[in-house]
């Protein structure tokens, strides 16, 4: 499995990045995200940007690896995560989220007939 780390960029180089996060600090491959700039955030797989982020979002990222790491040392925690979890999505948030479309209910083949008295 691999996984995305969020660091922020320091220097630009050609074809390379600078960046510092949880990792500390990378030569990181810039080739798929186009230009940055410094103070930009990028999420990075295997020192290769894939995507640009915002720092919210490198926040949130930060945020479920340190859970990660927390339970696989052991300590569970307390579960309290800083922003919505899959499991705590409702159907509709969960389809949004990866994409799906929205449910449509079909009313073009009504059952229900009224009665005649």
């Amino acid at each position: 499995m691999c996984l995305g780390i969020p660091m922020q960029v320091m220097a630009v180089e050609p074809g390379h990045v600078r960046c510092v996060g949880r990792l500390g600090l990378r030569r990181v491959r810039s080739a798929l995200v186009g230009e940055v700039a410094v103070g930009d955030w990028l999420l990075v797989f295997l020192d290769s940007a894939q995507e640009r982020i915002s720092a919210d979002r490198a926040r949130e990222v930060d945020a479920t690896l340190d859970m990660i790491e927390a339970v696989m040392q052991g300590d569970a925690g307390d579960g309290d995560a800083a922003f919505a979890l899959p499991s705590a999505m409702s159907s509709e948030q969960l389809r949004a989220l990866s994409g799906a479309r929205p449910e449509v209910h079909d009313t073009t083949h009504d059952t229900t007939q009224g009665e005649i008295a």
